[in-house]
Protein backbone atom coordinates (compact mmCIF):
# COMPACT_ATOMS: atom_id res chain seq x y z
CA UNK A 1 0.00 0.00 0.00
CA UNK A 2 3.07 2.56 1.11
CA UNK A 3 4.73 1.14 -2.21
CA UNK A 4 1.21 2.12 -4.30
CA UNK A 5 0.70 5.83 -2.32
CA UNK A 6 4.90 6.45 -3.17
CA UNK A 7 4.08 5.89 -7.22
CA UNK A 8 0.75 7.67 -7.35
CA UNK A 9 2.57 10.47 -5.68
CA UNK A 10 6.02 10.27 -8.01
CA UNK A 11 3.30 9.99 -11.45
CA UNK A 12 1.19 12.64 -9.75
CA UNK A 13 4.77 14.77 -9.08
CA UNK A 14 5.74 14.29 -12.59
CA UNK A 15 2.69 15.26 -14.06
CA UNK A 16 2.44 18.53 -12.36
CA UNK A 17 6.35 19.39 -13.70
CA UNK A 18 5.67 18.36 -17.06
CA UNK A 19 2.35 20.71 -17.14
CA UNK A 20 4.34 23.46 -15.09
CA UNK A 21 7.04 23.39 -17.78
CA UNK A 22 4.73 23.14 -20.23
CA UNK A 23 3.53 26.57 -19.62
CA UNK A 24 5.64 28.21 -19.60
CA UNK A 25 7.24 30.01 -22.10
CA UNK A 26 10.54 27.95 -23.05
CA UNK A 27 13.47 29.98 -23.99
CA UNK A 28 15.79 27.57 -26.83
CA UNK A 29 18.67 25.79 -25.41
CA UNK A 30 16.45 25.28 -22.02
CA UNK A 31 15.36 21.93 -20.66
CA UNK A 32 12.25 21.42 -22.11
CA UNK A 33 9.73 18.53 -21.05
CA UNK A 34 10.63 16.66 -24.40
CA UNK A 35 14.30 16.91 -23.15
CA UNK A 36 13.32 16.11 -19.92
CA UNK A 37 11.01 12.94 -20.68
CA UNK A 38 14.26 11.82 -23.10
CA UNK A 39 16.58 12.02 -19.94
CA UNK A 40 13.99 9.92 -17.81
CA UNK A 41 13.94 6.86 -20.17
CA UNK A 42 17.91 6.98 -20.51
CA UNK A 43 17.31 5.48 -17.24
CA UNK A 44 17.72 2.03 -16.96
CA UNK A 45 14.99 0.35 -14.35
CA UNK A 46 17.00 -2.69 -14.22
CA UNK A 47 17.48 -4.56 -11.00
CA UNK A 48 20.86 -4.65 -11.53
CA UNK A 49 20.42 -0.93 -12.08
CA UNK A 50 18.71 -0.27 -8.94
CA UNK A 51 21.19 -1.89 -6.68
CA UNK A 52 24.10 0.15 -8.25
CA UNK A 53 21.30 2.79 -7.02
CA UNK A 54 21.16 1.53 -4.04
CA UNK A 55 25.02 0.71 -3.05
CA UNK A 56 26.34 4.23 -4.20
CA UNK A 57 23.87 6.39 -2.50
CA UNK A 58 24.58 4.47 0.90
CA UNK A 59 28.38 4.55 0.64
CA UNK A 60 29.30 7.19 -2.74
CA UNK A 61 31.08 6.44 -5.93
CA UNK A 62 34.63 6.65 -4.39
CA UNK A 63 35.08 2.91 -4.57
CA UNK A 64 33.45 1.87 -7.61
CA UNK A 65 35.67 3.78 -9.91
CA UNK A 66 38.70 1.28 -8.37
CA UNK A 67 40.37 -0.54 -11.19
CA UNK A 68 40.69 -4.21 -10.34
CA UNK A 69 43.25 -4.22 -12.48
CA UNK A 70 45.14 -1.44 -11.28
CA UNK A 71 48.60 -1.84 -9.61
CA UNK A 72 48.86 -3.46 -6.82
CA UNK A 73 52.31 -2.28 -5.58
CA UNK A 74 55.68 -0.85 -7.55
CA UNK A 75 58.92 -1.86 -6.23
CA UNK A 76 60.72 0.49 -4.02
CA UNK A 77 63.59 -0.30 -6.29
CA UNK A 78 65.39 2.39 -8.48
CA UNK A 79 68.24 2.15 -10.52
CA UNK A 80 68.59 5.61 -9.52
CA UNK A 81 68.16 7.91 -6.34
CA UNK A 82 69.52 10.38 -3.92
CA UNK A 83 69.44 9.18 0.07
CA UNK A 84 67.47 11.14 2.33
CA UNK A 85 66.55 10.36 6.38
CA UNK A 86 63.36 12.19 7.94
CA UNK A 87 60.35 12.56 6.39
CA UNK A 88 58.47 16.10 7.39
CA UNK A 89 55.24 16.57 7.86
CA UNK A 90 52.90 19.82 6.70
CA UNK A 91 49.74 18.79 8.80
CA UNK A 92 46.68 20.67 7.97
CA UNK A 93 48.10 23.26 5.85
CA UNK A 94 48.76 24.77 2.38
CA UNK A 95 52.92 25.01 3.15
CA UNK A 96 54.06 21.93 1.09
CA UNK A 97 56.16 24.23 -1.73
CA UNK A 98 58.15 25.41 2.03
CA UNK A 99 58.48 21.76 3.25
CA UNK A 100 60.16 20.70 -0.20
CA UNK A 101 62.31 23.51 -0.93
CA UNK A 102 63.88 22.82 2.78
CA UNK A 103 63.92 18.88 2.21
CA UNK A 104 65.76 19.60 -0.89
CA UNK A 105 68.52 21.82 0.92
CA UNK A 106 68.46 19.45 4.02
CA UNK A 107 69.22 16.77 1.70
CA UNK A 108 72.20 18.73 0.43
CA UNK A 109 73.49 19.96 4.05
CA UNK A 110 73.38 16.06 5.14
CA UNK A 111 75.14 14.69 2.45
CA UNK A 112 78.03 17.61 2.60
CA UNK A 113 78.44 17.75 6.35
CA UNK A 114 78.12 14.47 7.10
CA UNK A 115 75.91 15.22 9.48
CA UNK A 116 72.65 12.97 11.12
CA UNK A 117 68.62 13.68 10.44
CA UNK A 118 68.67 17.13 10.29
CA UNK A 119 65.66 19.38 9.86
CA UNK A 120 65.04 22.72 8.85
CA UNK A 121 62.59 25.08 11.08
CA UNK A 122 59.41 25.04 8.29
CA UNK A 123 57.55 27.16 11.28
CA UNK A 124 60.75 30.20 10.53
CA UNK A 125 60.31 30.34 7.01
CA UNK A 126 56.27 30.61 7.17
CA UNK A 127 56.37 33.73 9.58
CA UNK A 128 58.19 35.84 6.95
CA UNK A 129 56.63 34.17 4.00
CA UNK A 130 52.74 35.38 5.66
CA UNK A 131 54.62 38.69 6.85
CA UNK A 132 55.74 39.36 3.35
CA UNK A 133 52.50 38.35 1.46
CA UNK A 134 50.57 40.85 3.36
CA UNK A 135 52.94 43.83 2.48
CA UNK A 136 52.50 42.14 -1.10
CA UNK A 137 48.89 43.08 -1.32
CA UNK A 138 48.97 46.18 0.70
CA UNK A 139 51.34 47.28 -2.01
CA UNK A 140 49.68 45.71 -4.87
CA UNK A 141 46.43 47.89 -3.67
CA UNK A 142 48.72 51.10 -3.15
CA UNK A 143 49.99 50.69 -6.67
CA UNK A 144 46.47 50.00 -8.32
CA UNK A 145 44.57 52.95 -6.11
CA UNK A 146 43.40 55.04 -8.82
CA UNK A 147 42.16 51.66 -10.51
CA UNK A 148 38.45 51.50 -10.14
CA UNK A 149 36.40 48.93 -8.37
CA UNK A 150 35.93 46.86 -11.09
CA UNK A 151 39.22 46.75 -12.08
CA UNK A 152 40.95 42.81 -12.81
CA UNK A 153 43.25 43.40 -10.80
CA UNK A 154 41.60 45.56 -8.35
CA UNK A 155 39.37 41.75 -7.85
CA UNK A 156 42.19 39.25 -7.83
CA UNK A 157 43.55 40.89 -4.84
CA UNK A 158 40.79 41.15 -2.72
CA UNK A 159 40.18 37.76 -3.94
CA UNK A 160 43.53 36.73 -2.82
CA UNK A 161 45.19 38.97 -0.45
CA UNK A 162 46.88 35.75 1.31
CA UNK A 163 47.54 32.05 1.41
CA UNK A 164 49.52 29.46 2.73
CA UNK A 165 50.28 27.93 -0.31
CA UNK A 166 52.95 28.51 -2.76
CA UNK A 167 55.78 27.58 -5.32
CA UNK A 168 59.58 28.01 -5.75
CA UNK A 169 59.67 31.90 -5.47
CA UNK A 170 58.85 31.43 -1.72
CA UNK A 171 61.69 29.53 -1.46
CA UNK A 172 63.72 31.97 -3.39
CA UNK A 173 62.46 35.13 -1.68
CA UNK A 174 62.11 34.37 1.82
CA UNK A 175 64.85 32.27 2.74
CA UNK A 176 67.01 34.82 0.48
CA UNK A 177 66.11 37.15 2.61
CA UNK A 178 65.52 36.02 6.12
CA UNK A 179 67.77 33.27 6.19
CA UNK A 180 67.03 29.71 7.78
CA UNK A 181 67.03 28.43 10.83
CA UNK A 182 67.39 24.74 12.66
CA UNK A 183 63.33 23.13 13.34
CA UNK A 184 65.01 22.91 17.39
CA UNK A 185 65.09 26.65 17.42
CA UNK A 186 61.52 27.72 15.93
CA UNK A 187 59.06 24.26 16.50
CA UNK A 188 55.91 23.65 15.17
CA UNK A 189 53.21 25.28 16.74
CA UNK A 190 49.36 24.25 16.53
CA UNK A 191 48.62 27.21 14.25
CA UNK A 192 51.76 26.50 11.72
CA UNK A 193 50.30 23.03 11.58
CA UNK A 194 46.81 23.76 11.29
CA UNK A 195 46.94 27.36 9.61
CA UNK A 196 42.92 28.05 8.59
CA UNK A 197 41.86 30.77 11.48
CA UNK A 198 45.08 32.62 11.51
CA UNK A 199 44.97 32.97 7.91
CA UNK A 200 40.77 33.48 8.25
CA UNK A 201 42.08 36.80 10.83
CA UNK A 202 44.63 37.80 8.62
CA UNK A 203 43.22 38.07 5.77
CA UNK A 204 40.22 39.87 7.21
CA UNK A 205 43.04 42.41 8.40
CA UNK A 206 43.83 42.69 5.33
CA UNK A 207 41.51 42.87 3.32
CA UNK A 208 40.12 45.44 5.88
CA UNK A 209 42.76 47.60 5.44
CA UNK A 210 42.55 47.61 1.57
CA UNK A 211 39.41 49.21 1.37
CA UNK A 212 40.51 51.81 3.45
CA UNK A 213 43.36 52.01 1.64
CA UNK A 214 41.51 52.78 -1.32
CA UNK A 215 38.94 55.28 0.41
CA UNK A 216 41.69 57.42 1.75
CA UNK A 217 43.70 57.45 -2.20
CA UNK A 218 39.89 58.76 -3.34
CA UNK A 219 39.99 61.48 -0.88
CA UNK A 220 43.75 62.58 -1.94
CA UNK A 221 46.15 60.97 0.85
CA UNK A 222 49.92 60.53 -0.49
CA UNK A 223 51.84 57.79 -1.12
CA UNK A 224 53.75 58.56 1.90
CA UNK A 225 50.39 58.35 3.97
CA UNK A 226 48.93 55.36 2.54
CA UNK A 227 52.57 53.98 3.19
CA UNK A 228 51.89 54.99 7.09
CA UNK A 229 48.27 53.22 7.53
CA UNK A 230 50.18 49.93 5.89
CA UNK A 231 52.78 50.07 8.48
CA UNK A 232 49.72 50.13 10.95
CA UNK A 233 48.42 46.86 9.42
CA UNK A 234 51.97 44.96 9.57
CA UNK A 235 51.83 45.67 12.95
CA UNK A 236 48.82 43.92 13.34
CA UNK A 237 49.69 41.08 10.94
CA UNK A 238 53.48 40.96 12.84
CA UNK A 239 51.68 40.87 16.34
CA UNK A 240 48.83 37.81 15.07
CA UNK A 241 52.22 36.13 13.44
CA UNK A 242 53.83 36.37 16.47
CA UNK A 243 50.64 35.22 18.88
CA UNK A 244 50.60 31.95 16.89
CA UNK A 245 53.90 31.15 15.70
CA UNK A 246 56.40 33.03 17.85
CA UNK A 247 58.53 35.23 17.53
CA UNK A 248 61.78 34.81 15.19
CA UNK A 249 64.77 34.40 16.67
CA UNK A 250 67.97 37.50 16.06
CA UNK A 251 70.34 34.67 17.20
CA UNK A 252 70.72 31.38 18.14
CA UNK A 253 73.41 28.54 19.26
CA UNK A 254 73.81 25.39 17.80
CA UNK A 255 75.53 22.33 17.57
CA UNK A 256 75.61 20.30 14.32
CA UNK A 257 76.09 16.65 14.89
CA UNK A 258 76.85 13.55 13.24
CA UNK A 259 74.77 10.40 12.75
CA UNK A 260 76.59 8.69 16.24
CA UNK A 261 75.38 12.06 17.53
CA UNK A 262 78.66 13.60 18.10
CA UNK A 263 79.15 17.22 17.84
CA UNK A 264 80.53 18.57 14.47
CA UNK A 265 80.31 21.89 14.95
CA UNK A 266 78.99 24.44 17.81
CA UNK A 267 78.87 28.20 17.30
CA UNK A 268 76.17 31.06 17.54
CA UNK A 269 74.65 31.92 14.38
CA UNK A 270 71.78 34.72 13.29
CA UNK A 271 69.37 33.09 10.52
CA UNK A 272 71.67 34.57 7.89
CA UNK A 273 74.65 33.62 8.77
CA UNK A 274 73.30 29.98 9.53
CA UNK A 275 72.05 30.54 5.77
CA UNK A 276 74.97 30.95 4.71
CA UNK A 277 77.68 28.48 6.19
CA UNK A 278 75.00 25.67 5.72
CA UNK A 279 72.82 26.38 2.26
CA UNK A 280 75.40 28.83 0.64
CA UNK A 281 73.05 29.06 -2.73
CA UNK A 282 71.95 31.76 -4.89
CA UNK A 283 68.54 30.45 -4.68
CA UNK A 284 67.34 33.84 -7.02
CA UNK A 285 69.86 32.87 -9.72
CA UNK A 286 71.58 29.26 -9.50
CA UNK A 287 68.07 27.90 -10.54
CA UNK A 288 65.92 27.51 -13.71
CA UNK A 289 61.97 26.56 -13.18
CA UNK A 290 60.22 24.09 -16.27
CA UNK A 291 57.43 23.86 -16.59
CA UNK A 292 55.13 21.22 -19.25
CA UNK A 293 52.25 23.13 -20.01
CA UNK A 294 50.98 21.82 -23.92
CA UNK A 295 48.46 24.48 -24.08
CA UNK A 296 51.00 27.08 -24.96
CA UNK A 297 53.78 27.11 -27.21
CA UNK A 298 57.08 25.48 -25.88
CA UNK A 299 60.44 27.05 -26.36
CA UNK A 300 58.87 30.39 -24.52
CA UNK A 301 59.62 31.56 -21.17
CA UNK A 302 56.78 33.20 -19.53
CA UNK A 303 56.53 35.41 -16.62
CA UNK A 304 53.38 35.44 -14.02
CA UNK A 305 52.54 39.01 -12.62
CA UNK A 306 52.67 38.98 -8.93
CA UNK A 307 53.86 35.45 -8.72
CA UNK A 308 56.51 35.69 -6.02
CA UNK A 309 56.39 35.74 -2.33
CA UNK A 310 57.58 39.19 -1.64
CA UNK A 311 57.22 42.71 -2.95
CA UNK A 312 61.09 43.06 -2.90
CA UNK A 313 61.24 39.83 -4.93
CA UNK A 314 61.36 38.71 -8.53
CA UNK A 315 58.22 37.09 -10.96
CA UNK A 316 59.81 33.76 -11.51
CA UNK A 317 60.57 33.00 -15.04
CA UNK A 318 59.64 29.42 -16.30
CA UNK A 319 60.87 27.83 -19.47
CA UNK A 320 57.95 25.63 -21.32
CA UNK A 321 59.29 22.49 -22.39
CA UNK A 322 58.04 18.86 -23.82
CA UNK A 323 58.30 16.73 -21.01
CA UNK A 324 61.06 14.66 -22.97
CA UNK A 325 63.43 17.62 -22.20
CA UNK A 326 62.23 18.04 -18.53
CA UNK A 327 63.00 14.23 -18.01
CA UNK A 328 66.64 14.63 -19.55
CA UNK A 329 67.38 17.62 -16.81
CA UNK A 330 65.85 15.38 -14.17
CA UNK A 331 67.66 12.58 -14.51
CA UNK A 332 71.25 14.57 -14.91
CA UNK A 333 70.20 16.01 -11.41
CA UNK A 334 69.35 12.47 -10.02
CA UNK A 335 72.72 11.35 -11.47
CA UNK A 336 74.38 13.88 -9.21
CA UNK A 337 72.97 12.98 -6.06
CA UNK A 338 70.85 16.25 -6.54
CA UNK A 339 67.21 16.24 -5.49
CA UNK A 340 64.57 18.37 -7.10
CA UNK A 341 61.35 20.70 -6.27
CA UNK A 342 59.18 18.88 -7.92
CA UNK A 343 55.16 20.04 -8.41
CA UNK A 344 52.37 18.37 -10.05
CA UNK A 345 48.45 17.52 -9.76
CA UNK A 346 49.16 15.45 -7.44
CA UNK A 347 45.16 13.85 -6.48
CA UNK A 348 44.51 12.56 -9.72
CA UNK A 349 44.76 8.98 -10.41
CA UNK A 350 46.49 8.59 -7.07
CA UNK A 351 45.82 5.63 -4.60
CA UNK A 352 47.04 7.56 -1.48
CA UNK A 353 47.16 4.94 0.74
CA UNK A 354 49.21 2.80 -1.26
CA UNK A 355 51.31 5.69 -2.67
CA UNK A 356 51.09 4.45 -6.24
CA UNK A 357 49.77 7.01 -8.99
CA UNK A 358 49.23 5.53 -12.13
CA UNK A 359 47.06 6.03 -15.03
CA UNK A 360 45.02 2.53 -14.36
CA UNK A 361 44.12 3.40 -10.78
CA UNK A 362 40.59 4.11 -11.72
CA UNK A 363 38.19 2.79 -14.07
CA UNK A 364 35.81 5.78 -14.71
CA UNK A 365 33.78 4.47 -17.78
CA UNK A 366 32.71 1.06 -16.51
CA UNK A 367 30.34 2.85 -14.11
CA UNK A 368 29.55 5.92 -15.83
CA UNK A 369 29.27 4.30 -19.41
CA UNK A 370 32.01 6.88 -20.40
CA UNK A 371 35.99 7.84 -20.24
CA UNK A 372 37.47 11.05 -19.68
CA UNK A 373 39.37 11.56 -22.60
CA UNK A 374 40.48 15.43 -22.41
CA UNK A 375 44.19 15.31 -22.95
CA UNK A 376 46.84 17.13 -20.95
CA UNK A 377 46.15 20.63 -22.87
CA UNK A 378 42.39 20.61 -22.99
CA UNK A 379 42.50 20.15 -19.21
CA UNK A 380 44.87 22.87 -18.61
CA UNK A 381 42.56 25.22 -20.94
CA UNK A 382 39.29 23.84 -19.05
CA UNK A 383 40.86 24.35 -15.54
CA UNK A 384 40.19 20.64 -14.73
CA UNK A 385 44.16 20.13 -14.30
CA UNK A 386 47.19 22.49 -12.87
CA UNK A 387 49.74 22.40 -10.45
CA UNK A 388 48.45 21.45 -6.66
CA UNK A 389 51.07 19.85 -4.85
CA UNK A 390 55.30 20.62 -4.22
CA UNK A 391 57.46 17.77 -3.45
CA UNK A 392 60.75 16.68 -3.84
CA UNK A 393 61.83 14.30 -6.84
CA UNK A 394 64.64 11.68 -5.62
CA UNK A 395 64.68 8.87 -8.24
CA UNK A 396 64.06 7.70 -11.15
CA UNK A 397 64.05 3.68 -12.43
CA UNK A 398 65.52 3.62 -15.72
CA UNK A 399 65.49 0.49 -18.48
CA UNK A 400 67.67 -1.01 -20.02
CA UNK A 401 68.03 1.25 -23.26
CA UNK A 402 67.98 4.15 -20.31
CA UNK A 403 64.59 5.15 -20.47
CA UNK A 404 62.29 5.80 -17.25
CA UNK A 405 59.47 3.53 -16.16
CA UNK A 406 58.83 4.85 -13.16
CA UNK A 407 59.59 7.82 -10.50
CA UNK A 408 59.58 8.41 -6.62
CA UNK A 409 59.28 11.85 -4.74
CA UNK A 410 59.43 12.31 -1.06
CA UNK A 411 56.66 13.63 0.74
CA UNK A 412 55.35 15.77 3.19
CA UNK A 413 52.11 13.94 4.64
CA UNK A 414 53.78 12.10 7.52
CA UNK A 415 55.56 8.78 7.96
CA UNK A 416 52.66 6.49 7.50
CA UNK A 417 51.51 7.90 4.33
CA UNK A 418 52.47 6.36 0.55
CA UNK A 419 55.59 3.94 0.55
CA UNK A 420 56.89 5.09 3.85
CA UNK A 421 55.96 9.04 3.25
CA UNK A 422 56.69 8.46 -0.30
CA UNK A 423 55.04 8.29 -3.66
CA UNK A 424 55.76 6.31 -6.64
CA UNK A 425 54.89 7.44 -10.24
CA UNK A 426 54.47 5.35 -13.22
CA UNK A 427 56.20 6.99 -16.15
CA UNK A 428 52.96 7.65 -18.04
CA UNK A 429 51.94 9.26 -15.13
CA UNK A 430 54.41 11.79 -14.77
CA UNK A 431 53.93 12.82 -18.28
CA UNK A 432 50.03 13.25 -17.47
CA UNK A 433 50.34 14.95 -14.32
CA UNK A 434 53.51 16.59 -13.66
CA UNK A 435 53.78 20.67 -14.15
CA UNK A 436 56.68 21.88 -12.82
CA UNK A 437 60.75 21.28 -11.90
CA UNK A 438 63.06 23.38 -10.63
CA UNK A 439 66.65 22.43 -11.76
CA UNK A 440 70.08 23.60 -11.08
CA UNK A 441 70.96 25.63 -14.18
CA UNK A 442 74.30 23.39 -14.40
CA UNK A 443 71.47 21.06 -15.43
CA UNK A 444 70.07 23.25 -17.97
CA UNK A 445 70.54 21.96 -21.46
CA UNK A 446 72.01 25.15 -23.56
CA UNK A 447 68.64 25.43 -25.09
CA UNK A 448 67.63 26.38 -21.95
CA UNK A 449 70.25 28.71 -21.09
CA UNK A 450 70.04 30.61 -24.46
CA UNK A 451 66.10 30.92 -23.64
CA UNK A 452 66.51 32.13 -20.28
CA UNK A 453 68.14 35.23 -22.71
CA UNK A 454 64.82 36.00 -23.92
CA UNK A 455 62.23 38.34 -23.19
CA UNK A 456 59.29 36.55 -21.48
CA UNK A 457 55.84 36.62 -22.21
CA UNK A 458 53.65 38.40 -19.45
CA UNK A 459 50.84 36.60 -18.04
CA UNK A 460 48.23 37.88 -15.76
CA UNK A 461 48.37 37.06 -12.09
CA UNK A 462 44.82 35.66 -12.92
CA UNK A 463 46.47 32.90 -15.56
CA UNK A 464 45.86 28.86 -14.57
CA UNK A 465 49.55 28.98 -14.14
CA UNK A 466 49.47 31.03 -10.99
CA UNK A 467 47.77 28.41 -8.73
CA UNK A 468 50.16 27.58 -5.71
CA UNK A 469 51.14 24.36 -4.87
CA UNK A 470 49.60 24.32 -1.58
CA UNK A 471 47.76 20.70 -0.53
Amino acid sequence: MQLKLSLVLALGLTSALSTSLSAQSTKDGAITPRILESLRKSESKSPSEQALHNAIALQGMKDFFVNPKRPRELEDKFSIEVKSQGITDQKQSGRCWLFTGLNVLRAQLMAREQSGKFFFSQNYGFFWDQLEKANLFLEGIIETRKASDEDKKVEWLFKHPLSDGGQFTGISDILSKYGVVPAEVMPETASSNDTRLMGQIITRTLRQTGIALRKAAAKGESLAQLRQRKEVCLKQVYRILSLNLGEPPMSFSYTLRNAKGEAISTDTYTPQSFYQRFVGADLKDQFVMLMNDPSRPYYKTYEIDFDRHSYDGRNWTYVNLPMEEIKQMAIASLKDNTMMYYSCDVGRELDRSKGIAALNNYDYASLLGYDFTMDKAERIKSFDSGSTHAMTLKAVDLDASGKPTKWKVENSWGEQSGVKGHIIMTDGWFDAYTFRLVVNKKYATAKVLELLKTKPVQLPAWDPMFAPDAP
